[in-house]
């Protein structure tokens, strides 16, 4: 079996980055968890428009971009439900007979992929996209919303408890506009259009839980910024750490006093206007 051309190699070659940045990179992706070409974008070094190409070379893929303006059946977008499309960064772009065009962020994600051909009979062609498109894809078809610019102070609190929810929004609704929601995939949803200046999510939230809700508003250049604050009644030296190098903003254990959960959530807020925070 032939091997696959290294990423790291096809940048070199294409005088992208440089040996000695590829190396560090490679460190920097080892040291965070991360994949090697999401870092090298995040740090600025190259494009999504790059790496999607040096991913479809590596992977003898085609390519797409700007697709979301097209029109898209709902008997083709319920193919895919909206959870693994947001999970897994897929979108369905077109089917004939049994073949089915698949747009894809990453192609190692074979397993997913391999479940959707065989759970429809279908034969998957894979096309290579970049995160910002498939994102405004998925906002755009499955949850019908473009991503808006944000109001002023605002909060998005996520609970599928009711009574926390509804705690939760009293002690802050002096201070901010809240908003919320009762699972994830309404968080997301709520994030996309609202757009808050801070997120505070318990951690067991249905359909899309806390860690899912980070994974998916970072794919999205326009919520990616947003902090998120953790949630949760067992949060102990594990999980906190946990919580940390995931990217998490805070934590909160409850049950936790209204002066704690105002004081967290105005150090977010100042963190994402980038004002100094003042207890």
């Amino acid at each position: 079996m032939e091997q696959r051309q290294r990423l790291g190699e096809i940048f070199i070659e294409q005088n992208i980055v440089s040996r000695l940045t590829m190396e560090r990179v490679l460190g920097i992706s080892k040291s965070l968890n991360k994949r090697f070409g999401t870092v090298l974008e995040e740090m600025g070094l190259v494009t999504g428009e790059e790496l999607v190409a040096a991913l479809a070379l590596q992977y003898s893929c085609k390519t797409i971009f700007n697709f979301s303006e097209k029109s898209y059946t709902r008997q083709l977008l319920d193919l895919i439900p909206a959870e693994v499309a947001l999970q897994n960064q897929l979108f369905p772009l077109k089917i004939e007979k049994d073949i089915l065009a698949l747009a894809i962020t990453d192609p190692t994600n074979l397993k997913v992929v391999g479940n959707i051909a065989k759970n429809n009979a279908l034969i998957i062609i894979p096309f290579i996209t970049t995160t910002k498109d498939i994102n405004s894809a998925i906002c755009r078809h499955y949850f019908g919303m473009d991503v808006v610019k944000p109001p002023n102070k605002s909060v998005l609190v996520v609970d599928d408890d009711r009574v926390n929810l509804t705690m939760l929004s009293e002690i802050l609704s002096k201070y901010y506009s809240v908003h919320t929601a009762l699972d994830g995939m309404e968080a997301y949803r709520v994030a996309l259009n609202k757009r808050p200046s801070v997120i505070l999510a318990d951690k067991e939230i249905s359909k899309l839980n806390a860690f899912g809700l980070h994974d998916a508003l970072k794919n999205i250049p326009e919520t990616k910024t947003i902090p998120l604050i953790l949630l949760s009644c067992d949060i102990d030296s594990e999980w906190e750490a946990l919580s940390v190098n995931k990217g998490f903003f805070d934590f909160v254990t409850k049950p936790a006093r209204p002066q704690t959960i105002l004081a967290r959530v105005n150090r977010a807020y100042a963190y994402s206007v980038k004002e100094p925070y003042k207890k």
